[in-house]
């Protein structure tokens, strides 16, 4: 089960994957393009070209955890930036998970 705290990292890949890797090659990915420890608690996550699903992987302390979601109509809105990955607040993470749209807004807020 996927616990999210304040204090849970979040990692996005902002390129697309080819998400009929498994376990080894998200592993491998994290480890090789993102250069970061699988093995730190943090949670991955993954999209593939058309944005029609995701995959997030982490360790949960006792082993690797993966899970897998597709909308049922539509596409998952995916953060920009530069390099290859962005971090995100957990619930930001949720918000993606669920449909919603987790770009910031220059500006949003009034003085």
């Amino acid at each position: 089960m996927l616990s999210l705290v304040s204090l849970t990292r979040v990692f996005v890949a902002l390129a697309p994957v080819d998400l009929r890797l498994g376990f080894n090659g998200l592993s491998a990915y994290v480890q090789r393009v993102l250069e970061q420890e699988i093995l730190s608690g943090a949670v991955f996550v993954f999209t593939n070209k058309n944005r029609n699903r995701i995959k997030l992987l982490w360790w949960d302390g006792s082993g690797l955890v993966l899970c897998v979601k597709r909308p049922e109509r539509g596409r998952f809105s995916w953060p920009q930036g530069e390099g290859k990955f962005t971090g995100l607040r957990a619930e930001q993470l949720t918000a993606l998970i669920t449909g919603l749209e987790v770009r910031d807004k220059a500006g949003w807020y009034r003085r």
